[in-house]
């Protein structure tokens, strides 16, 4: 499959639905892109909950015996 694009000045490529279709990317999110010889080859990549780990650090983490002194109950729902 071929399709016509274009290269922005900051070098962006819009990637056209039918090849998004075709290689199954269905929305925003990361990509895997590398070159060989004089192509570019693009995979998504896939999502899933494990990939976040280790992706977001707790300044001040709470200990779990503990988590309910922070809970606030003022609105009277348990």
């Amino acid at each position: 499959m071929e399709t016509l694009t274009t290269i922005t000045p900051k070098f962006q490529v819009h990637i056209p639905v039918s090849i998004r279709k075709k290689i199954g990317l269905k929305k925003h999110g990361r990509a895997l892109i590398r070159a060989e010889k004089k192509k570019i080859i693009i995979e998504p990549m896939k999502s899933d909950f494990l990939s976040l780990a280790g992706k977001y650090k707790v300044k001040n983490p709470i200990p779990a015996e503990k988590i309910r002194d922070y809970i606030d109950y003022a609105d009277g729902k348990r």
